[in-house]
């Protein structure tokens, strides 16, 4: 399957660079105060549905887990990468941190107050990202929040668009197609904030963050 092979060549790359990545993105906060107003917000609302529990999809070396812990969260990470999720739980020994596939997740129906999917969809073909918006519908509590941040594509009329990304290759999506994927998987576009690229950054790409509630 083409979601198997995406998974499978993904989990191998990042498990390769797993200490670089670790490294480069320890502090990644640290320069961003629009991403953590932004991540402030979703923990607000977060916090408040389902049985308070919040699940970081794709969270790599734990750094935002860790992150949205200190913001009050009963937050937990998973990650298909055993290197990443070793990482993590070496750095952060006090939080928990799950293997697992966001087109399978192991967690029941309906409980999460939130959902973070922090650039964790970008490695996904097009046609299998409804099967993970579909998971991320399913584990959250009516109330529910989702914030899934990616890199705009340039042009309307090309909702996708592949780009050389330094690990794997990636996708880049059009925002309002993205929302409207949302839409038809029960997520209702709340806000989103639009990072222009800076002069100093090695992709001329907006950073796109939505965040979305699940009726």
């Amino acid at each position: 399957m083409v979601e198997h092979d995406a998974l499978g060549a993904t989990r191998e790359a990042y498990d390769t660079a797993a200490p670089t990545y670790a490294e480069l993105f320890r502090d990644t906060l640290r320069d961003r105060p629009l991403d953590r107003a932004i991540l402030s917000a979703f923990a607000e609302v977060a916090g408040a549905s389902g049985d308070g529990q919040v699940a970081d999809l794709g969270c790599g070396p734990g750094h935002i887990t860790a992150h949205l812990d200190e913001l009050g969260l009963a937050v937990f990470g998973v990650d298909a990468s055993p290197a990443m999720i070793e990482l993590a739980r070496q750095a952060y020994p006090g939080l928990r941190f799950d293997m697992g596939s966001m087109a399978a997740l192991n967690i029941a129906d309906g409980v999460l107050g939130g959902v973070l999917s922090r650039w964790s969809i970008i490695h996904t073909p097009p046609e299998e990202l409804p099967v993970i918006l579909a998971e991320f519908h399913r584990v959250l509590a009516p109330g529910g929040h989702l914030l899934v941040g990616f890199s705009a594509s340039d042009d309307s009329s090309h909702p996708t668009q592949v780009f050389d990304h330094a690990v794997v290759p990636a996708y880049r999506w059009w925002p309002d197609h993205l929302a409207a994927m949302l839409r038809t998987s029960g997520l209702a576009e709340v806000a989103r904030m639009v990072r222009e690229p800076q002069p100093t950054d090695r992709r001329q790409f907006q950073e796109i963050q939505l965040l979305a509630r699940k009726a």
